[in-house]
C-alpha cells in the first residue's frame, strides 16, 4: 500500500571494489516493501565507516539486504507492506537499514525507524541512526556506563566519537577522548569532553593516568583494535568493560590475561549490522524511550560535517577516509 511510485530511481553503485572513484550514480528499480517493511522517499542518507569497508570488497551485506550502501536514512513514508501500522504512511522518518540508503528510496524494517518532529531538520534526523543505535547499545547496554562513571573513548571527533560525548554526558558520565590533533581536541572539549588527549604528541595511557590520579576509568569504547587493546586494558580502572565496536587497526593482538584477572576486566564488542530485524526493533523502542526525547526537545543534536549531493557520494567516502571531518557526513538526495 503506498502513493503513486516510480519504477525507476537514482542510486550509487560501483562495478568493482576500490578506492572512493569507483562510485558511480546509476539507475535502480525502486524497491517495494515486503512485510513489516516500509519504503522511505529519502530526503538525506548518512554516511559511515562501514560503507567504505563495504565499497573495499571488506563487508559484504548480510543476505537478503539490498547491495546499494547505506545504513541510515530520513525521509517520508510513501508505502507499507503487511503487518505496518497504516498511520506510518506520510510520516517523517529517520531509519536504520539493512542497507540501500544511497538511492532516492530505501526499503527499512518499520521497527528500525524514529519519528522526526518537525522541529528535527531531516538533514539531521539522517545523521543520527546508526551513531545512536551503536552508542546505546555498546556504551550502555554492553558497557554499562553509568553516571558519575568515566567513558574513554578513541576519534573522538568522528560520528560516533561525537555521539559517545553527548550521550554520556547528558547521563553524567565523565568522557575523555583522543584526537589527532589540537583542532580537534578544542572541537571534542567543545562538544563536552571533559578531557581530549592529542594521541599523536602524548601517550594516552599515561595522559589517562594524569588525569584520572591513576585511578583509571570504567569503560573504554575501541574503535582502532589491534595494538591500541593491551595499552586500553592499562587505561581500565577494577571491573572496568573494554567494547570493541571496529577493527581499524587491526583484528589481532596480545593481551596480559594475568592484568584481566587481576582487575576483574570485561572485554565485549558487536556489530550491529548482522543482528536480528527483532533485535534491531528491540533497541529502536530502548532508545525512543530514554534518549530520542532529548533530540526530540533539540537538547541534544548531532554534530553535522558535510552535505555532499548524492551525486557526489565519491567526494563524500574521501573525506571521510582522509580523516579531517568532524562530526558526521550525510548526502543530500531530496532535500527537506
Amino acid at each position: 500500500m503506498g502513493l503513486n511510485l516510480p519504477e525507476d530511481m537514482q542510486a550509487i553503485g560501483f562495478a568493482e571494489p576500490g578506492g572512493p572513484e569507483v562510485l558511480v550514480l546509476q539507475e535502480a528499480h525502486v524497491p517495494r516493501p515486503g512485510p513489516q517493511e516500509i519504503l522511505i522517499r529519502v530526503s538525506y542518507a548518512g554516511v559511515n565507516r562501514p560503507d567504505c569497508i563495504q565499497r573495499q570488497g571488506l563487508y559484504p551485506p548480510p543476505p537478503g539486504a539490498s547491495p546499494i550502501l547505506g545504513l541510515e536514512v530520513a525521509g517520508e513514508v510513501v508505502a507499507i507492506g503487511e503487518g505496518v501500522p497504516h498511520e506510518l504512511l506520510g510520516q517523517m522518518v529517520a531509519a536504520l537499514t539493512p542497507g540501500g540508503g544511497y538511492a532516492e528510496f530505501c526499503i527499512a524494517p518499520w521497527g528500525h525507524c524514529l519519528p522526526v518532529p518537525e522541529a528535527m531538520p531531516l538533514i539531521e534526523a539522517a545523521a543520527l541512526p546508526e551513531t545512536l543505535f551503536t552508542v546505546w547499545h555498546n556504551v550502555f547496554e554492553r558497557g554499562l556506563l553509568r553516571d558519575g562513571e568515566r567513558l574513554l573513548v578513541h576519534g573522538g571527533t568522528s560520528g560516533i566519537g561525537t555521539m559517545a560525548i553527548m550521550l554520556a554526558r547528558a547521563f553524567d558520565a565523565e568522557v575523555i577522548v583522543t584526537c589527532g590533533d589540537e583542532a580537534k581536541c578544542a572541537a571534542a572539549r567543545e562538544l563536552g569532553a571533559n578531557h581530549a588527549i592529542n594521541y599523536r604528541e602524548e601517550d594516552f595511557v599515561e595522559a589517562v593516568k594524569a588525569h584520572t590520579g591513576g585511578s583509571g576509568v570504567n569503560v573504554v569504547l575501541d574503535m582502532v583494535s589491534g595494538d591500541y587493546v593491551p595499552r586500553n586494558l592499562k587505561c581500565l580502572a577494577e571491573d572496568g568493560r573494554h567494547v570493541t565496536i571496529a577493527v581499524l587497526g587491526g583484528m589481532q593482538t596480545e593481551i596480559n590475561m594475568a592484568l584481566v584477572m587481576r582487575n576483574r576486566l570485561t572485554l565485549t564488542g558487536s556489530t550491529l549490522r548482522p543482528r536480528s530485524d527483532a533485535f534491531k526493533s528491540a533497541l529502536a523502542d530502548e532508545i525512543t524511550q530514554n534518549v530520542w526525547p532529548l533530540f526530540a526537545s533539540r537538547e541534544l543534536k548531532p554534530v553535522m560535517d558535510r552535505a555532499f549531493p548524492l551525486a557526489d557520494a565519491a567526494a563524500a567516502h574521501a573525506r571521510m577516509e582522509a580523516g579531517d571531518h568532524i562530526g558526521k557526513i550525510v548526502l543530500e538526495v531530496k532535500g527537506g
